[in-house]
């Protein structure tokens, strides 16, 4: 597709908003310069971003006297975007302000594709990405797969949970535990639970995050603001009702934050995802992303194979033997054909 033209008046626009905006951020560096030079700022120290707000974070002082202390502060403007989870070098400053001077490595990152198809970052250093689904919304594997596939290609640690137990009824239990066996098959840990069951919730998922650095995704309405509320006890989350005419979940979280764990550890709580945008991943990536098929990638009697007819096909070949089920190879193949697709939720 060729690039559409502009013309004068929409070129001069551009460049005047972008020579604000330049201006801006020159403004507010010789502001940090002045503090800094005038020593109106402490020494670097280690710090974590536990909340964004457009312009400044709220970081964490992780060391020294002021330790668990949160700051408001403003960044350098030669530092890439910030997102929470991450573990910067900062000064304080006065009235519980203060200057980001560089951020340190990261050990994952969590993206997302944003509304124009460019990878967005969510959240970084998580070790554990707990999915949740619930039986209202009606989970479908095919959207718990895209989360599962996406958890893998990060290399992050997931699990699946099952909320709103309390919803389980005769016409349900059936598909629900036949759903949780599919993914205990496969290894996932899989958990279930009800954000009404406050002592459930906390042997369940307590046990599950401690000392690891975790983040829920999943759909709005499956109750992912409601399970934090729980087991922090932290009434000021605010919680979406799902709308009696069409059953979807409202988004309540408009900042990633993090939060810490009684019994140690940490947790983001996200923006609400309806799921993720899988396009920008490779057919390999995405094959890769299937646990069970991995032991026969690069089996294939073509190096090119499509792996639907093609004889000689190792995957198929799994799939007639029940190695792999109809039901993951559809969901493969479902996902497949979406990758070009830009999403726009």
């Amino acid at each position: 597709m060729s690039k559409r033209k502009l013309n004068r008046r929409q070129k001069w626009r551009i460049e005047k908003i972008q020579a604000e905006k330049t201006a801006r951020a020159e403004k507010k560096q010789r502001k940090l310069d002045d503090q800094v030079f005038g020593g109106e700022l402490g020494a670097e120290q280690r710090g974590l971003i536990i909340a964004h707000f457009g312009q400044t974070l709220d970081v964490e002082a992780l060391e020294g006297e002021t330790k668990g202390e949160i700051y408001r502060c403003y960044v350098r403007a030669n530092i890439d975007a910030l997102v929470t989870g991450d573990e910067v070098i900062w000064r304080p400053g006065a009235d519980n302000s203060g200057v980001i001077e560089a951020r340190l490595e990261r050990s994952t990152l969590l993206q997302r594709p944003d509304n124009y198809g460019q990878l967005k970052p969510v959240a970084s250093n998580i070790d554990r990405i707990l999915i949740v689904v619930a039986l209202e919304p009606t989970p479908f594997a095919n959207l718990i797969d895209r989360y599962l596939v996406a958890a893998e290609t990060t290399g992050i640690e997931p699990a699946i949970l099952f909320n709103k137990s309390d919803l389980i009824t005769d016409d349900n239990r059936d598909f629900i535990h036949g759903l949780m066996d599919t993914y205990k098959a496969l290894g996932y840990e899989v958990l279930l639970t009800s954000a009404n069951d406050e002592q459930d919730c906390s042997e369940t998922l307590l046990s599950w995050l401690s000392n690891h650095t975790s983040v829920f995704v999943g759909q709005s309405g499956v109750g992912k603001s409601s399970l934090i509320r729980t087991i922090l006890g932290d009434q000021s989350i605010r919680v979406g009702e799902l709308s009696e005419n069409t059953r979807k979940g409202t988004h309540t979280t408009t900042t990633a934050k993090l939060f810490h764990l009684p019994q140690g550890g940490r947790l983001v709580d996200s923006p609400g995802i309806r799921e993720f945008g899988l396009w920008h991943i490779t057919e390999a990536e995405l094959l890769e992303g299937f646990t069970e098929f991995r032991p026969f990638i690069g089996y294939c009697k073509f190096r090119d194979c499509k792996h639907e007819q093609e004889p000689g096909c190792a995957i198929q070949q799994a799939l007639e033997e029940g190695k792999i089920s109809e039901t993951r190879m559809q969901s493969y193949r479902h996902i497949l054909s979406t990758l070009d697709d830009i999403e726009t939720h």
